[in-house]
């Protein structure tokens, strides 16, 4: 998600919330995919459900040229964002803010971060986040973006400035090259290709392309330790269907949206697979609200031993949120 298109994509949120649960009219192509997806959620996968399987809202008026330059908006206030850093696997860290996921990964080199927030939260959240748990942010190695959105890349800079590798898709080097926004900008540096495997020490991350969100986002498959169990993550890159903001940074004569909502299903099947193939049983996601970190996190400290990881969901609840990405997707230019 891009700050300069935040106002837009809150509105459309806003809106896919009170439409939520909207049946597709009678007759209406969307409506067996609506049902399918309505299915797969269950009751653990209903936000996503909520939030992608409504009909498309209608896409703001251009504002008229001219007039008064908006004033520059400054960071929202810290008790808006910040959120404590919480330790969730023996390797896996969260370090994101309350609306915005990072996530750590510890090896025996050094730290690999996900997604390492905003230009504004990355030092509190990131960077301080790893020293309250215990961890050096000097061995922070590589950064992995999932897409070039300023709330998953922004805080990059800092980090490669530091001396970390960042790594991120082709398609999502030049969208960053591109972004008209005024937030440091990491210089291009490790290019992703499809199934791109990052090693680092005894750890490695295979990074798969899921075009949708954006055109390069990157899906990734994480290994993961729980004492003397080892379990598999698959981390969604980008989940919401942005380009129904009518903004030409995704729709142009060549790629209408039809051209998303097809490469966004075909991701989710693709990763669904993979997923299954990796014999995935946890979820993750750049947004707490879809893998439920939101109340997952504060139950970690009460776990006690040999009780139940909150994270670990089981490779069929997998599957299911992915089906539900994908058949949204589906029904997305049926309505």
């Amino acid at each position: 998600m891009k700050a300069g298109v935040s106002i837009v994509v809150v509105a459309l949120f806003a809106l896919s919330v009170g439409a939520a649960g909207q049946a597709p009219a009678s007759g209406s192509g969307a409506a067996p995919h609506v049902a399918a997806a309505k299915k797969a959620a269950g009751q653990d996968h209903l936000v996503l459900f909520n939030a992608l399987c409504v009909p498309p809202p209608p896409i703001p008026a251009p504002q008229p040229a001219g007039g008064a330059a908006a004033a520059p908006q400054g960071p929202p206030p810290r008790s808006e964002w910040y959120a404590p850093p919480v330790k969730v696997f023996d390797n896996l860290y969260f370090v994101g803010q309350s609306a915005y996921t990072a996530w750590a990964v510890t090896t025996s080199e050094g730290i690999i971060v996900i997604d390492p927030l905003f230009d504004y939260s990355v030092e509190e959240e990131v960077v301080g986040g790893l020293k309250k748990l215990g961890l050096d942010p000097a061995r922070v190695r590589y950064v992995v973006v999932s897409h070039a959105h300023s709330d998953h890349v922004a805080g990059a800079a800092l980090l490669q400035q530091r001396g970390a590798r960042v790594v991120m898709s082709a398609d999502d080097w030049e969208l960053l090259a591109t972004d008209p926004g005024r937030w440091p900008k990491a210089k291009k540096d490790i290019v992703a290709t499809d199934g791109y495997k990052l090693t680092l020490g005894d750890t490695t991350l295979v990074l798969h392309h899921t075009p949708g969100h954006t055109l390069g986002t990157i899906s990734t498959i994480i290994p993961l330790k729980d004492g003397n169990r080892t379990h598999t993550a698959a981390l969604w890159g980008g989940t919401g269907f942005n380009w129904r903001s009518g903004s030409p940074r995704y729709i142009t004569p060549g790629r209408p949206a039809k051209f998303w909502y097809d490469h966004y299903a075909n991701s989710a099947r693709k990763l669904r697979d993979l997923a299954a193939k990796a014999g995935a049983d946890v979820l993750l996601s750049n947004h707490p609200q879809y893998d439920k970190s939101t109340t997952k996190l504060s139950t970690i400290a009460k776990r006690g031993a040999g009780q139940p990881h909150p994270y670990v969901i089981g490779n069929e609840s997998v599957s299911r949120f992915l089906t539900v990405a994908e058949e949204c997707a589906k029904a997305g230019p049926l309505w």
